[in-house]
């Protein structure tokens, strides 16, 4: 197929407020390099990864609650570190999910994956690099909030499935981490409390947990409690009340903040606690004797065995989760999407559609 030479997108100029994000229609198409495939991007969807990075609110200059400065941004106070893995190389045009057909692809990559329709692995390690070396589609490199994008071949998967590209878009990032999560807990049959459960990761645990038999108790507000218990979620709590003692044999958490030290009294002896987020603040309080007198184990979770993704893939195509996207909008419209998003009003993905192929 002809491709053209420029394309829209949206491009994130600096660390800062919803102001950094510009939309423009002169971009040059990304050149696909050796290894590499050339995607015409269907969908993507936002994630708090993408406010994050926006915001620099990895930066270890910030302390507080990840919505404290979604809208506006630092003031420049994170621009050093401000990225997963430091700082970041602007113009950048994020977005960790894409759903796309591969167009075009460069050397040493085989032409019958032209045609093919793919889900790009959101976190990886680049080829060549050290074996903790982490890369974040739409952060260290251009992710999915524009219309053509480039990725490594081996990190675009063939999916098979009926679902739109918005819903298939749903997936990557949400879905990823939370079975990274579940695989680095190795929950089984047992019983687990999710926290931040009606977001797009939280959301997906409940599935993903409930599809390897767990027992599930969510943390959520008292209007969203019956649909999370629609997606499998076994028991709600209300974020107000006091949580059990000794009740669960794993935490997934992705709130962290003051009430943290609740979570591991949670936990029943040799318990284990997950976390791949903090919305709510990312410095805690923990108590020692907690830690070693009940035999917990505490487990940060954001790299992914190459395996999780490609299971991931898997389910989708079996049909044995679903996607849940509350609302979509035009890539055009991303500072609105975001700013849907940050209120929290949903349950799962604010879905991004790039184009309407599909």
């Amino acid at each position: 197929m002809s491709l053209p030479e420029t394309m829209s997108a949206i491009v994130l100029t600096g660390h800062g407020g919803l102001e950094k994000l510009e939309w423009r229609e002169d971009v040059p198409v990304p050149s696909v390099m050796k290894g590499e495939v050339l995607i015409r991007v269907g969908a993507s969807a936002v994630n708090n990864t993408d406010v994050n990075t926006r915001t620099g609110w990895y930066s270890k200059s910030v302390r507080g609650d990840t919505g404290s400065a979604a809208t506006q941004g630092y003031g420049g106070a994170s621009d050093a570190d401000g990225g997963w893995a430091g700082a970041l190389r602007f113009p950048r045009i994020q977005g960790a999910d894409c759903c796309g057909e591969i167009v075009a692809v460069g050397e040493d990559v085989d032409d019958a994956r032209l045609g093919q329709r793919v889900l790009v692995r959101p976190m990886y390690r680049p080829a060549g690099s050290g074996a903790d070396t982490l890369e974040t589609f739409g952060s260290e490199r251009d992710g999915g909030f524009c219309e053509y994008t480039t990725v490594e071949a081996d990190n675009a998967l063939p999916v098979d499935s009926r679902l739109t590209d918005v819903e298939l878009a749903s997936f990557p990032c949400a879905f990823s981490t939370a079975e990274g999560m579940i695989q680095r807990a190795s929950l089984g049959a047992e019983r687990v409390l999710i926290t931040g459960a009606s977001g797009g990761v939280g959301s997906a645990a409940v599935q993903l947990a409930k599809r390897r038999g767990a027992d599930v108790t969510v943390v959520t507000s008292p209007e969203k409690m019956d649909a999370l218990k629609a997606l499998g979620a076994d028991d709600a709590l209300d974020r107000g009340e006091a949580l059990p003692e000794r009740a669960f044999d794993v935490v997934l958490d992705l709130v962290g903040g003051p009430r943290w030290p609740e979570l591991l009294e949670t936990l029943r002896v040799r318990g284990r606690y997950v976390t791949s987020g903090a919305i709510a603040g990312p410095i805690v309080e923990l108590d020692l004797r907690t830690l070693y007198l009940a035999d917990l184990t505490l487990i940060g979770s954001t790299r992914q065995e190459r395996r999780v993704f490609a299971d991931l893939v898997g389910y989708i195509e079996a049909g044995e989760i679903r996607p849940v996207v509350a609302k979509t909008f035009p890539l055009r419209e991303l500072r609105a999407a975001q700013e849907a998003f940050l209120q929290k009003a949903h349950i799962g993905k604010i879905g991004i559609e790039v184009s309407d192929r599909r």
